[in-house]
């Protein structure tokens, strides 16, 4: 019997969407990221950061510049109380990559390998996991991991996206959803 987990993207739904971030004093929460972050954990998630690092590819940063911010970010959410089980970043762009970035991978989201190398690291059932994203290639990548549910916090894509997801106004509508969940789950295994 595996794990479930929590999946977020980072930019967007950990600390809001404010371009290339890679700086700390350009790192802002997003609201409800500790509580959503604590709920999950308490309700048995593991908690997964899963992100595309374009600005890597596009030589806007490096590397060593990503870990170094989110070493910073990790002591920030520690200190509310949340810590991760794992971070992924796939820094590949197909168009707009430089040397060895300029490829397309699995990791690199609408594919779902940063899900698929989660599962196998942590192990972690995909079937029972839950995604939250800003973008319609998290979306894609939940579909195409087989995820239980996609969240798509508007704002980011006004028009939709493609594919089975639900979309919301705040991470506090994911943590209710999750809190029904497991309320919904209890009473079935009571019965």
């Amino acid at each position: 019997m595996g794990e479930r987990a929590l999946f977020l993207d980072r930019d967007g739904v950990v600390n809001r969407e404010v371009g290339y971030v890679i700086r700390t004093e350009d790192v802002q929460f997003v609201d409800g990221i500790f509580s959503l972050c604590r709920t999950a954990k308490r309700l048995g998630y593991r908690l997964v950061i899963v992100t595309n690092q374009a600005g890597i590819a596009r030589g806007l940063y490096t590397e060593a510049d990503y870990q170094a911010l989110m070493e910073w970010m990790r002591e920030e959410l520690r200190a509310e109380g949340v810590i991760f089980d794992g971070v992924y970043h796939s820094p590949y762009h197909p168009e707009h990559g430089i040397g060895e970035y300029k490829r397309e991978h699995e990791d690199r989201k609408p594919g779902a390998g940063m899900l698929r190398r989660a599962a196998r690291d942590l192990g972690i059932v995909l079937a029972e996991s839950v995604m939250v994203g800003d973008r319609c290639t998290d979306i894609a990548a939940a579909n195409a991991g087989g995820l239980r549910q996609a969240f798509l916090v508007r704002g980011t894509e006004e028009a939709g996206c493609g594919g089975t997801y639900t979309a919301v106004d705040s991470l506090g509508e994911v943590e209710a959803w999750l809190i029904e969940r497991k309320l919904i789950e209890h009473e079935q295994s009571a019965n």
